[in-house]
């Protein structure tokens, strides 16, 4: 159950901020060409790495967010032990440090197929030549499930460590992970349903704030825009919704459960900005939350191979995240 007090959002400080339009993403210089990016601050030093769908999931490297970004290599480069179509081009990446090594989630799969599985690279300091290779954590899909295993993102609190993951069909589930992170431990359970059209929601983020667990996802068509480009609105675009629990309950501002299509608009379509998702969220040292994602500028071009990384801090005063300039 959700505490009545999750209901009670401040509407009009969201009719404020969401009047003056969405913001323009941050600067970004050299590698920025990313699809559905992950992002990781390397302990060590505090360089930035920045990974991207393709490319045996393509990585670079800067000193700070605006870069600029050099290009570093792949990780998994042999391409992925799991041995089904797609395994030569990885999507997705979700990096997260978990004990002494870095962990990168990716996703084995073909557009459309429902046969998908969740594999894992890790790496004790980020180096190329340095990630092995794991293969499937055990999230793995076919047409008898009702969900996707694919866009895996990893969540840790003290000792429990769970996997949200999932793409279309009943959308967004969540397992228990063992505690290195490397195999599933329980049956998936769903967290968030897109009811209308095709249930075009995927790419969930879960992050923690002021006590509270906030869902972000992309909702929409993902890219192929200059071949297919969609209804006006109907495109990419980031949502959120929170509850006091890690493993549901998750609502939109007006109390809306996001296993019923409820949740708030974070980033949207504006400007020379299109379809903007794939999102992340990062705890930076000077800015502190700060949104990431893909998107298409309209003036550079709309092929996915010309999608940018754009980030934005975001402010939590409303209780509800919206993105800054």
């Amino acid at each position: 159950m959700v505490p009545s007090f999750f209901f009670a959002v401040l509407p009009l400080l969201f009719t404020a901020a969401l009047s003056q339009g969405f913001p323009n993403p941050r600067p970004c210089t050299g590698a920025c060409n990313v699809r559905d990016p992950g992002l990781v601050r390397r302990t060590s030093d505090g360089s930035y790495f920045l990974f991207s769908t393709h490319e045996k999931i393509k990585y670079a490297s800067a000193k700070q967010l605006e870069g600029p970004w050099t290009a570093v290599g792949s990780v998994v480069p042999q391409g992925s032990k799991i041995d089904l179509a797609g395994k030569n081009d990885l999507w997705a990446p979700d990096v997260f440090k978990l004990g002494d090594r870095y962990h990168v989630y990716y996703s084995v799969s073909t557009l459309g197929s429902q046969t998908s599985a969740i594999g894992l690279a890790t790496s004790p300091d980020l180096k190329p030549g340095t990630w092995t290779d794991h293969g499937s954590i055990g999230v793995e899909s076919d047409p008898s499930k009702p969900y996707n295993a694919i866009d895996g993102n990893l969540f840790v609190e003290g000792n429990t460590v769970r996997l949200n993951f999932g793409s279309y069909w009943h959308n967004i589930f969540q397992v228990r992970m063992n505690g290195d992170g490397t195999k599933a431990t329980s049956n998936p359970t769903q967290i968030a349903y897109e009811p209308a059209g095709n249930h075009a929601i995927e790419g969930s983020y879960m992050y923690k704030h002021g006590g509270a667990y906030y869902l972000f996802y992309s909702i929409g068509l993902a890219g192929h825009y200059d071949d297919n480009k969609p209804a006006p609105g109907q495109e990419y675009r980031i949502k959120v919704c929170k509850s006091s629990s890690p493993t549901g309950g998750f609502v939109g501002p007006a109390g809306k459960p996001c296993t019923k299509g409820g949740g708030m608009l974070v980033m949207a379509s504006h400007g020379d900005v299109y379809g903007p998702g794939g999102q992340g969220v990062l705890t930076h040292p000077e800015h502190g939350p700060v949104l990431y994602y893909h998107y298409t500028n309209t003036t550079i071009g709309w092929s996915n191979s010309q999608q940018r990384f754009g980030w934005n801090p975001l402010d939590f005063s409303s209780g509800w995240p919206v993105a800054k300039p």
